[in-house]
């Protein structure tokens, strides 16, 4: 058993390793082109999406999630036997219950370790981030795992051609851990909008969404309001982020990179023209894996780290958006591991 203490808060929390994974199967625009009505010109100029990762019949939330840390072991070479908790996000979990973190705290054989899954769609991976990092500066964990894994092939409907281009499978895993140096996180923002939940929302058991005019699509399956969801996003994820800057007394110019949702890239393309920063500046990963909702961000990051981008010390702003409706953003100095 796992037993904490209220005692001392630390000095602060760092993100110290981090790992990804995608499936094997690529689904092109070309494939989608041949099951429904659509082109690959119409998709990359609506969407900045090329191809997406689709997992196997029998790959899920948690087959993934286990994969990231496989690969975030052997990148940084650290164990993670010895995390006393574990933060599995998604909103496609293999089942019900057991929870996706207790089947990866199964995999590994991690003997004392709390474990939660934790459903905040696509912000999933950035309110892992802030709760790891809460609960480690309060003193009550000291190594956390935060995994975001999500398997959104399997609540497509590939009959709708709005939605089947857009979503892909992945996984993302980072360890935050106490630094006694000082605290690697900076500021953190959080906002929900309920009243907005029909514009983005997976049938399931409950009559009511339906009774609010939308139509009973076959359970399970995501339904959107694209238009809706960009508006909102648009109009409300720039001050979101400008808030989360002045939270650490910073402006927009001091920022090194943007780590945005990867929704799509017309989405994150006026986000960052609304905020003012430089699309150069700024780490997407839905042109090779589509949307991968509480993925995105942790295989954008690791994409950029792989190829040398990040460097130690770096100013990042993490910012997730999406189903509920929610919003959550982190600011952090990246740790050069």
């Amino acid at each position: 058993m796992s037993f904490v203490s209220t005692s001392s808060p630390t000095a602060g929390a760092a993100i110290t390793a981090w790992g990804s994974y995608v499936p094997e199967r690529i689904l092109t625009n070309g494939d989608l082109e041949r099951i429904v009505d659509t082109s690959d010109e119409w998709i990359v100029q609506r969407t900045g999406i090329r191809e997406r990762r689709i997992a196997a019949e029998g790959e899920f939330a948690s087959h993934l999630a286990v994969a990231a840390t496989q690969d975030l072991m052997r990148r940084s070479g650290k164990d993670v036997t010895d995390v006393d908790l574990i933060l599995a996000c998604t909103h496609t979990p293999d089942y019900p219950l057991p929870g996706v973190a207790c089947l990866v705290q199964q995999h590994f054989g991690i003997r004392a370790a709390g474990a939660l899954d934790l459903n905040a769609t696509c912000a999933g991976f950035v309110y892992g981030l802030h709760l790891a990092h809460g609960l480690i500066k309060a003193g009550m964990h000291r190594k956390v795992l935060v995994v975001a894994s999500d398997t959104m092939s399997k609540v497509t409907d590939y009959t709708d051609r709005t939605t089947c281009i857009l979503f892909g499978d992945g996984a993302g895993a980072a360890l935050v851990e106490a630094d006694s140096s000082g605290d690697r996180f900076l500021s953190a923002c959080l906002s929900s909008d309920g009243s907005g939940g029909r514009m983005l929302y997976r049938t399931g058991l409950s009559g009511l969404l339906a009774e609010q005019g939308q139509s009973a699509n076959q359970p399970g399956t995501i339904v959107q309001n694209g238009r809706e969801v960009y508006k909102w996003a648009v109009s409300t994820v720039p001050g979101g982020t400008r808030e989360l800057l002045a939270g650490a007394g910073v402006s927009v110019q001091n920022l090194d990179w943007f780590v945005p949702h990867s929704a799509n890239l017309r989405i994150v393309e006026a986000i960052t023209d609304r905020l003012g920063f430089p699309m150069e500046r700024t780490l997407t990963s839905m042109e090779r894996y589509g949307n991968t909702s509480a993925a995105s961000i942790p295989l954008a990051l690791v994409d950029a780290a792989q190829e040398g981008r990040l460097r130690d010390g770096d100013l990042v702003a993490l910012y997730g958006f999406g189903g509920g409706l929610v919003q959550a953003g982190v600011l952090v100095r990246w740790t050069g591991v």
